[in-house]
């Protein structure tokens, strides 16, 4: 499904005062000078900046991320400097982002990647400047383009969706629709192809009646169930990226009174996720824990500063499946437990 894009490496860093030109496309600053606590001093007992790139700042996971990372960066003396693209898929406004903190001289970058590839060049050039740089929640194509990744197995948490999907069906045939994330995302294509496996059937299945990329948003993600439900609605089960993808899968399902028959399974945990399973509009929910990232990232990056030790591979940050109607032989934990732990 995804198709990697060809990185172009970049020659020169735009300049400090370009900051319209940032503006225009897309990437939103937040920062956020912590102060309060003990300062925490890097090489020259100047304070320790670090800069956090999300795919977008609008999407509930990524506000979380954000908030935990400026709290973490409070807490050990840090400033944080929070941007964005302006949606999921906005390869650029990554890039300009990274260039941006590099001019900044920041001491670590912690990015969430849209783009397996797309963004390589520019986290090349930080790391030649002797920038930390760890991808949370995304990883990078290869792994190792980054020093360090804190994230989601991805595939873990498809197949946890897949297994329990097809669990539900109880030996009926499957009827799939398959709403998928961004075209070259690592994380869509884990997410895919570990929900295949955990599902029990192949990419080119005739079960799958239809699919859709939604680049993770709501609004898409309604609108392609509701063209997709115009060619067939002779559906029983729904894969989804993500709970903003669920909820606007929901809605459309719910329209054409489809709820009863078809059953949503969604991967991210966050509160309201939970709720839409206790409220019965998803079937089932896999957790996943951006607090656990954020913190992990920016200690590391304040360790770097500190003392010049640096992470290395993959730390899985944990998966927990939630739901209130468990199946046999896959652990869960229910929507009561989910509540206590959402993204924490």
């Amino acid at each position: 499904m995804a198709h990697h894009h060809t990185v172009r490496k970049r020659s020169r860093l735009r300049r400090p005062g370009q900051g319209a030109a940032l503006l225009l496309v897309g990437v939103l600053l937040l920062a956020t000078g912590c102060g309060g606590g003990q300062d925490s001093a890097g090489d020259g007992g100047r304070k320790v900046t670090i800069g956090l790139v999300t795919k977008t700042e609008t999407n509930p996971f990524f506000v979380t991320m954000r908030k935990a990372a400026a709290d973490a960066a409070k807490k050990n003396g840090a400033e944080l400097i929070a941007l964005s693209g302006r949606f999921d898929g906005d390869n650029e406004g990554q890039v300009a982002a990274v260039e941006s903190l590099v001019a900044r001289d920041v001491q670590g970058i912690l990015i969430t990647p849209s783009n397996t590839t797309g963004v390589l060049g520019a986290i090349e050039e930080a790391r030649r400047r002797g920038i930390l740089v760890i991808a949370l929640d995304s990883a990078t194509e290869p792994l190792d383009a980054t020093d360090a990744t804190y994230a989601t197995d991805n595939f873990k948490a498809g197949r946890l969706q897949g297994a329990y999907v097809r669990a539900v069906l109880a030996g009926r045939a499957p009827q799939l629709l398959m709403l998928d994330g961004t075209e070259g995302s690592s994380v869509s294509q884990d997410r895919h192809n570990g929900f295949l496996e955990g599902f029990k059937i192949k990419d080119d299945s005739p079960a799958i009646r239809g699919r859709a990329n939604t680049n993770g948003d709501r609004n898409m993600a309604q609108t392609a169930t509701e063209n997709l439900l115009q060619r067939t609605t002779d559906v029983n089960s729904v894969y989804t990226i993500n709970e903003p993808v669920a909820d606007g899968a929901s809605t459309a399902i719910a329209g054409r009174g489809l709820t009863r028959q078809v059953t949503i399974g969604t991967i991210d945990g966050g509160c309201e996720g939970v709720r839409a399973v206790r409220a019965g509009k998803y079937a089932a929910t896999v957790m996943q824990f951006p607090v656990r990232m954020a913190d992990q990232g920016v200690a590391a990056v304040t360790e770097f500063a500190k003392s010049g030790k640096k992470p290395s591979g993959f730390t899985d940050t944990g998966t927990e499946l939630i739901t209130d109607k468990p199946v046999r032989g896959l652990a869960s934990h229910d929507t009561d437990w989910g509540l206590q732990h959402c993204w924490g």
